[in-house]
């Protein structure tokens, strides 16, 4: 490698470092968070060393590919819209709401109800937004019951990130690595339903396991709270996102990309939503909370993760990676450093690394959906592993709930470990 390769793949290590620590201790300046700050300032840095073939990978970000990382903010970002407006409706809070009634006094009856739900939940909506609706409620609802919030807690999300695997938008790493082979929402489905499911009971059986003591302690009798929505306006939001779905199943069938799909169903939810709040002469405070809500730091930190991954690209580093990684069982070798990888320089990051790594050689469907399969569980293991960890963490600290890194790690490492090894079995047998 010649000097400008080597600096290359310095910088990049060193803003992987500095994205995870950032993340972990959550660092900011006001309410200004670094990990994004640090990539792009990393981004431009590599840009300057590599300024002979700038215009090339600047280029990248326009090009028209599956993998272009506008595409893939514009539907992640449409796609979450879609989903908060459920939620600031009280979709969600009304559902965890029913669920309480349904227990009664049976904390693994709970324990069932809210993993089965969010599980559902999850498989329509996304990993991300059903662990930022869910955890505050279970906290409300564990302090007042004066039970344990854990088992709820984690078990929130397992299932999260276990079953955003069954469709390729339950994840945003899904959609970025699934959709550069060009495979269908449908043959997504096919490829990944068995392991999915196999996945999930297995994380079903070891929280059971795990949690077992803490689930026999009865549930103290607290006052029921009823939760009132608008039901017309949830039914209507609800119809909006059904219909996305069941079209984002057939894109590949009539033609159109999954994003140009996402985009024309938020816009029309936001101006039909506010359409009727214009007639109702209603202040459409839910609908700018929908947009404001949205995830938007996660669009510099995608661009600017992108960038340094092309920057490693043009200088070879992802060739040298491919080879590597090409002389063993590709679907266990994927799988096992998608995984780790996730935890040493976040899921989001490792996603843009290894779709450029996949990009070098003949699409190997079993690297694919190997490497998809370690960048949702690989968020189990520790924090760090995800957006959605460092999310859910930082929830549990403003809720004043005892559940510490050490805590998710000595739980996490025995269910991903399992949970990865058995997906992956079932991945080679089907795939």
């Amino acid at each position: 490698m010649n000097a400008v390769a080597i600096a290359t793949v310095v910088i990049a290590i060193i803003s992987c470092i500095l994205v995870v620590t950032s993340l972990l201790f959550n660092w900011h300046i006001k309410k200004v968070s670094l990990y994004y700050v640090i990539s792009v300032f990393c981004a431009i840095v590599l840009l300057l060393i590599n300024i002979k073939d700038a215009s090339q990978i600047l280029g990248e970000l326009v090009k028209n590919s599956s993998i272009n990382p506008l595409k893939i903010l514009v539907f992640f970002l449409c796609m979450t819209i879609l989903s908060i407006t459920l939620d600031n409706l009280g979709f969600f809070n009304y559902l965890a709401t029913k669920c309480t009634k349904l227990a009664k006094n049976s904390q693994t009856k709970l324990f069932l109800t809210f993993y089965f739900l969010v599980s559902l939940l999850t498989i329509f909506t996304s990993n991300d937004i059903v662990i930022l609706a869910f955890v505050p409620f279970i906290c409300y609802f564990c302090k007042r019951s004066k039970i344990n919030p854990a088992p709820y807690v984690f078990a929130t999300f397992v299932s999260a990130n276990t079953w955003s695997m069954l469709f390729i938008i339950g994840n945003p790493t899904n959609v970025y690595i699934g959709t550069f082979p060009g495979i269908s929402f449908v043959d997504y489905f096919l490829k990944m339903a068995i392991p999915t499911l196999v996945c999930g009971i297995v994380s079903l059986g070891l929280l059971l396991l795990l949690f077992r003591k803490k689930l026999k302690v009865p549930i103290e009798q607290v006052e029921e709270t009823s939760v009132e929505i608008n039901k017309p306006l949830v039914i209507i939001n609800a119809c909006i996102l059904g219909a996305c779905t069941v079209l984002l199943a057939i894109s590949s069938y009539i033609g159109l990309e999954m994003w140009y799909i996402a985009l024309g169903f938020s816009v029309f939810e936001i101006l039909l939503n506010l359409i009727i709040c214009l007639c109702k002469k209603q202040k459409p405070t839910y609908v700018f909370n929908s947009i404001k809500r949205a995830p938007w730091a996660f669009v510099p930190f995608l661009v600017a993760m992108f960038l340094i991954i092309m920057c490693l690209e043009v200088n070879g580093i992802t060739k040298i990676l491919f080879d590597l990684l090409q002389k063993s069982n590709s679907v266990i070798v994927y799988g096992v450093s998608s995984f780790v990888c996730s935890n040493l320089m976040n899921n989001i990051p490792m996603t843009a690394l290894f779709a450029s790594i996949l990009n070098n050689g003949a699409i190997n469907l079993g690297a694919t959906f190997a490497t998809i399969i370690g960048s949702n569980l690989g968020a189990l293991l520790t924090p760090v592993g995800a957006l959605a960890g460092i999310m859910f963490m930082k929830i549990l600290k403003e809720k004043e709930i005892d559940f510490s890194i050490k805590s998710f790690i000595g739980y996490g490492a025995i269910i991903s470990i399992v949970c990865l090894f058995a997906t992956l079995s079932m991945l080679l047998i089907f795939v």
